[in-house]
C-alpha cells in the first residue's frame, strides 16, 4: 500500500545495518527487564516511512530488548520495496508488514482474499518459500477506506460505501491520491463495484491534504484515507463500511527471517503478548499521538508498552 512520507522521518534515522551489527539508534532499554530469553539476539528492526511503522518498530525493539536482546531501529529507508529488500538481504532482523502488500506486491497475486485468516495463511505460506516467517498478526487492518465528516454523514444518512450510490451525483464528491485514481484496487474498481455515478466529481490531492480537505467539506464529501490513521478521529471523520469487501485486507504482523526465528523461538511468544493488543482503534490512537500531537514515536512506544505492562 502506498503510504505518505511524514516529517517524522527525522526520528531515529540511522544507516541500514547488517543483521549482526550493533549501533545506530538504539531503543531506550526499559528500567527492569522481564527476562533473558533473547540474550545474544542483535540486529535492526526496520520500518517503512510513516508514523505507524515508526511506532511499531520501536515497540518491537523495546519489547525484545526487555527480554535480553540488543536491537536498534532504522526508520530511514523510504519505500516498501526498499524496506523489503533491506530485510531480504539481512540488513534488518525484522519489520512489520501488511498481508495485502506482501500478497499483491511481493508475491504477485492479483486477487486478494476477502477472509482475513485465509489471507494471512496464504501470505504466510507464500513467504515461507522465501525463508520469511510471519508471526501471529495484530487485529489492526490498515487498508484503504473512505471517510466523511461525522455531521455530514448524519445529514446524508450514509454509513457504508453502498449508501453513496444512492445519493445524487452532486453529493458524490471525492478526494483521493492520483495513484489511487488509476489502481484496479482503487477508484476504477470501486466505482464499478458500488455503482457510483459516472458524473461523480473527483479532486486529486496529496495524501496529507485529503484528511483536512475532507474535514472542511469544500472539495469533497468523501476522502480516501487509511483506516488506522490517527487523523480520522482527531478531525471527527467517520469511516464508511466497505460492505462489499472491495478493498484488500492489510493486516499487520512482524516478519522475521525463518532461520532467526528457529534460533530464537521466544520471539514468537514475546510478540504473541504484544500483537493482539494492537487493534485498529488502538493504532489510530497511537498514530494520532505522532501525526496530530507531534510526539516522538520512541516515547509513544515506551509509554504504551509500560501502560500495558509489557515492559
Amino acid at each position: 500500500m502506498k503510504k505518505p512520507v511524514l516529517a517524522l522521518l527525522a526520528t531515529g534515522v540511522v544507516a541500514a545495518l547488517s543483521l549482526t551489527a550493533c549501533g545506530g539508534t538504539a531503543a531506550t532499554a526499559p528500567s527492569a527487564a522481564k527476562g533473558t530469553e533473547l540474550e545474544g539476539l542483535t540486529g535492526v528492526i526496520g520500518a517503512k516511512d510513516f508514523s505507524e511503522q515508526f511506532i511499531l518498530s520501536h515497540i518491537t525493539s523495546q519489547v525484545l530488548n526487555a527480554h535480553g536482546a540488543d536491537t536498534t531501529t532504522n526508520t530511514s529507508v523510504v519505500g516498501s520495496a526498499n524496506v523489503r529488500t533491506a530485510f531480504e538481504t539481512g540488513e534488518f532482523a525484522g519489520y512489520w508488514e501488511y498481508t495485502g502488500t506482501s500478497w499483491i506486491t511481493y508475491n504477485k497475486q492479483t486477487t486478494p482474499m476477502k477472509d482475513k485468516q485465509e489471507m494471512f495463511d496464504a501470505v504466510k505460506a507464500a513467504d515461507a518459500k522465501n525463508g520469511i516467517a510471519w508471526l501471529d498478526p495484530a487485529p489492526l487492518n490498515n487498508t484503504y477506506a473512505f471517510a466523511i465528516r461525522e455531521d455530514k454523514a448524519k445529514e446524508l444518512n450514509v454509513t457504508s460505501l453502498s449508501d453513496i450510490a444512492k445519493l445524487p451525483a452532486s453529493e458524490q464528491t471525492f478526494c483521493m491520491e492520483s495513484e489511487f485514481s488509476t489502481r484496479d484496487d482503487g477508484w476504477p474498481g470501486l466505482q464499478k463495484e458500488y455503482g457510483l455515478s459516472p458524473d461523480a466529481k473527483v479532486a486529486m490531492l496529496d495524501t496529507g491534504v485529503i484528511y483536512t480537505a475532507t474535514q472542511k467539506g469544500q472539495d469533497c464529501n468523501f476522502g480516501e484515507v487509511f483506516e488506522t490513521d490517527g487523523r480520522i478521529s482527531a478531525l471527527k471523520l467517520q469511516v464508511l463500511e466497505d460492505d462489499k469487501q472491495f478493498f484488500p485486507i492489510y493486516q499487520g504482523a512482524l516478519t522475521v527471517k525463518a532461520d532467526l526465528l528457529a534460533k530464537y523461538p521466544a520471539i514468537a511468544d514475546i510478540m504473541g503478548k504484544v500483537s493482539p493488543k494492537l487493534t485498529t482503534e488502538v493504532m489510530q490512537q497511537l498514530n494520532a499521538k505522532a501525526d496530530v500531537d507531534g510526539e516522538d514515536p520512541d516515547q509513544i512506544a515506551r509509554e504504551w508498552l509500560t501502560a500495558e505492562g509489557l515492559i
